[in-house]
């Protein structure tokens, strides 16, 4: 392993110990801001694509990436520790909606060197506030658990290894563009996860060498479960074998109806948490009306009740609300890591540790 990567490792650990690291906030919502139109997703090498693009945001990397890396810069001013590559949909599966499988590694090569470019530039300024970059690895629109066809329950529409060679892929070209750790994000299938986790550990044993990993679960309703019906400790015994950095929680909810899920999450993990909430639910016009003050008051309340040690923003999250979390989060000590019983802890739906 490169010396300046066991580095950063080291940095990175023993941050987490001494305060609340922040992590961005929403990638979309800023770029939304921009308004931009179908040409502009396209660009000039994509002026004749056979099908519409606009809404692709991970191509946006290569098309317009002067937007991408002010967005970056926004939340590194506003106090960033950790932004996450442009990245969430890049997988060969995901890009398949645009007809654009073969872009999957390009776009996660580039958008990983772009934010290590911002991230450098950050550091080079200030080399007393490290910089890192993670590199996203979303849920894809398929799950291996649930079947989308309510006449037939057994049917999927993805296998775990199509799942896992996509993931390898993406994850090999994060890597080779400068990330410092890895995010696995908003999984709302347990088996989606474990793909992405078992793919992350195959491309580190084809790059020969490893980074930090984090995972990151969605709560979709007030039911308190993921999509595929777990609670959060059960999803946090399902993927505990796999020893990431941190576990956490993130999009679905606002920091109102997910503290109790943050609280239960911080009680139960063994290693650090992370959580990076929306900013409230969405109103009838699909957007998000918490303002930064309001939420920084829950945020700061998590922090000051010892739940996290990560914290950002999800959907509908700025600059402004990044920069709040930092400011009120200053100072705050982090969640110490708990000294959890030794039990045997197994999940289905429900959690079940046994003595």
């Amino acid at each position: 392993m490169p010396s300046n990567a066991v580095n950063k490792r080291e940095q990175l650990t023993e941050a987490l110990k001494q305060r609340i690291l922040i992590l961005d906030g929403a990638m979309g919502t800023m770029i939304q801001e921009h308004k931009l139109e179908e040409q502009d997703y396209r660009g000039e090498r994509f002026k004749d694509w056979h099908v519409l693009i606009k809404g692709n945001n991970d191509l946006l990397s290569l098309t317009q990436p002067k937007i991408i890396a002010d967005i970056h810069r926004a939340y590194l001013n506003a106090g960033a520790d950790i932004i996450e590559t442009n990245t969430f949909n890049a997988t060969t599966i995901s890009m398949e909606d645009y007809d654009m499988a073969n872009l999957s590694r390009e776009i996660n090569l580039e958008s990983a060197k772009l934010a290590r470019s911002v991230c450098d530039e950050f550091e080079a300024k200030d080399p007393s506030k490290p910089r890192y970059v993670a590199g996203v690895l979303g849920p894809t629109s398929k799950t291996c658990s649930i079947s989308p066809d309510v006449n037939d329950p057994g049917y999927r529409n993805i296998s775990f290894d199509k799942l896992v060679t996509a993931y390898v892929e993406s994850t090999l070209a994060l890597m080779e563009g400068g990330v410092d750790l890895i995010l696995i994000e908003t999984i709302f299938d347990t088996l989606n996860a474990k793909a992405a986790s078992f793919a992350v550990e195959e491309a580190f044993e084809q790059a020969g060498r490893t980074l930090p990993v984090m995972i990151s679960g969605t709560i979709t309703d007030a039911s308190g479960r993921t999509l595929s019906g777990q609670t959060t400790e059960a999803f946090y015994n399902s993927i505990r074998y796999i020893k990431p950095l941190s576990i956490g929680l993130n999009c679905a909810l606002g920091p109102d109806l997910l503290r109790q899920y943050v609280e239960e999450l911080s009680r139960v993990c063994e290693t650090f948490t992370s959580v990076h909430p929306n900013a409230g639910l969405p109103n009838e016009f699909g957007e998000y009306d918490l303002e930064a003050p309001e939420m920084a008051e829950e945020i700061i309340d998590w922090g000051k009740s010892g739940f996290i040690n990560i914290v950002g923003g999800c959907c509908g999250t700025t600059p402004a609300h990044i920069k709040a979390f930092a400011k009120g989060l200053a100072g705050v000590k982090p969640r110490p890591l708990p000294e959890l019983e030794v039990r045997m802890r197994l999940s289905g739906l429900e959690a079940c540790n046994l003595n």
